[in-house]
């Protein structure tokens, strides 16, 4: 979206037709300022352009809420747009050095059928679970969050979150030692284990 519109078929009278013209007028003065205050908070330029343009998307979503100085609302959606960028990228970071972690951990040269006699008996612990157990280790496992981001995503604070956590890993800790398995390092095996039982 850089440097264009979405497509112009003709003004359309009323309401939706003011609405577009102040977004062209807001994107025509503004643009400019939008991608210098990415690139001040941004370490590459193209990063800083996927921002600018996002804004302006976002811009065109609410079109009809452009206020009569728009600069400022703009700088707010940036904002909010580069703290996306932000928490992305920083996923994306994590993401890759757990796969790297996993990839410089020596490889088990069990017997193939030992890892899926555990696999299976650790899906049959982890099904025992009550269901708010598995959805907070499912969170944590599956997706990859960050128990503060979990605790956005069940709505509850992070305090109740991590109290949540701590008792779904005991309670999982639990069905293990009960079922003959070890416990040693329940936050590993819900990391691996868990992902096995999809």
């Amino acid at each position: 979206m850089a440097d264009t519109l979405p497509p112009m078929t003709s003004i359309e009278p009323g309401a939706e037709g003011d609405d577009r013209l102040r977004f062209e007028a807001c994107f025509r003065d503004h643009y400019a300022d939008i991608l210098a205050f990415a690139i001040r908070r941004q370490r590459d330029r193209q990063s800083a352009e996927d921002a600018a343009s996002e804004t302006f998307a976002v811009a065109w979503r609410r079109r009809g809420l452009i206020p009569e100085r728009p600069l400022p609302w703009l700088y707010a959606i940036a904002l909010r747009v580069l703290a996306n960028q932000r928490r992305s990228g920083l996923r994306r970071r994590r993401l890759e050095e757990r796969l790297a972690q996993e990839r410089a951990m020596p490889a088990d040269v069990s017997d193939p059928t030992d890892a899926l006699a555990r696999r299976s008996a650790f899906a049959a612990v982890f099904a025992r679970l009550g269901e708010d157990d598995r959805e907070v280790l499912r969170l944590i496992a599956w997706e990859g969050l960050e128990p503060r981001e979990a605790a956005v995503v069940l709505g509850c604070s992070y305090g109740a979150f991590r109290v949540r956590l701590h008792r779904a890993r005991r309670r999982l800790g639990k069905q293990l030692a009960a079922a003959g398995h070890s416990t040693s390092d329940v936050r590993r095996t819900d990391v691996r284990a868990i992902k096995e039982t999809r």
